[in-house]
């Protein structure tokens, strides 16, 4: 049987994200400093939870600094790993209070999908200097990786102020982030590959520590 379908009729509808217009026009827009005008007249379609809908950007970061967690995020750049963008779009989702680049200041911001605009990012040319810097905050150095003698992740206690660390792609933590952290903490694997990529590392953890100290139920509001 012949698809008599004409291209029009037969292509897949996409939804569109976010929300329209401000219902009722400009007469009805609530009086909140918060809200972004324009947003209000042409709608929100960025990729925001919908309590922060048609909020000016520099509302949403104030709101989410006064809500952010006490871990931060570090990873190593030292041949412009392809994973930070994912890194710090997880941090951001699940409020890292800051996501630190050890090494090249440069980095793909692609796989942000434009969260780094509302996640604080913070540049450390050495490991020498982010380890000070973390020291200095009186933050516990969790460095990310399966090395032998690593503690298992799923049955380590994660402190609640920390920086989890994570190497280069395929490489791994260096040895000065090793001889630096605190502890190294391994994520169980069963198949044949040695490792995951930074990006799934950086989640899992993250996740755990979450597990640990955050307030579950806020998170599903």
């Amino acid at each position: 049987m012949s698809d008599t379908t004409s291209g029009a009729e037969g292509a897949e509808h996409v939804p569109e994200h976010g929300v329209g217009p401000w219902p009722g026009g400009e007469d009805a827009w609530p009086d909140d400093p918060r809200l972004d005008p324009d947003l209000l007249r042409e709608g929100d379609r960025r990729n925001v939870v919908d309590r922060y809908r048609y909020w000016r950007h520099e509302a949403i970061v104030a709101d989410l600094d006064e809500r952010r967690h006490p871990f931060h995020v570090a990873i190593e750049n030292w041949q412009h790993d392809l994973n930070i963008g994912s890194v710090v779009r997880t941090a951001n989702a699940f409020a890292a209070r800051e996501v630190h680049i050890v090494g090249r200041r440069r980095w793909n911001r692609r796989g942000a999908m434009v969260t780094d605009r509302y996640q604080h990012v913070r540049h450390h040319p050495t490991v020498e200097e982010f380890v000070a810097w973390a020291h200095g905050e009186g933050l516990a150095v969790i460095g990310i990786d399966n090395l032998p003698g690593s503690v298992p992740l799923e049955t380590a206690e994660l402190p609640r102020a920390c920086v989890l660390v994570f190497g280069q792609e395929s490489v791994g933590l260096t040895d000065a982030v090793r001889d630096a952290a605190d502890a190294t903490l391994a994520i169980a694997q069963y198949g044949s590959t040695r490792s995951i990529n930074a990006g799934a590392a950086a989640a899992i953890a993250m996740h755990q520590w979450v597990r640990q100290h955050a307030d579950i139920a806020s998170g599903h509001s």
